[in-house]
């Protein structure tokens, strides 16, 4: 279970993509990730989790970042199809 400060930069990071990123990046980076320090603002994009992470923690080491993926409604699926 995430604790409450987790689940407050979730909600953060969440707002600021819904506002001011979605309709640039789903045009422009669609099935990227992107990682949102929600203190700041900034962002991070990689075609990979591990980049835009990688790329957040880089600029603010001491900060958590929020990853989602561009376009989808959850950063990652894991799971089996059932047929």
């Amino acid at each position: 279970m995430a604790s409450q400060n987790s689940a407050k930069l979730a909600r953060q990071a969440e707002m600021i993509y819904e506002q001011r990123l979605k309709a640039v990046l789903e045009t422009s980076r669609p099935d990227e990730f992107v990682a949102i320090e929600p203190v700041s603002g900034d962002y991070f994009l990689g075609r990979t989790l591990s980049e835009a992470m990688a790329a957040a923690r880089k600029a603010h080491p001491d900060r958590l970042a929020h990853a989602l993926r561009v376009g989808h409604s959850s950063a990652l699926h894991f799971g089996a199809s059932l047929e």
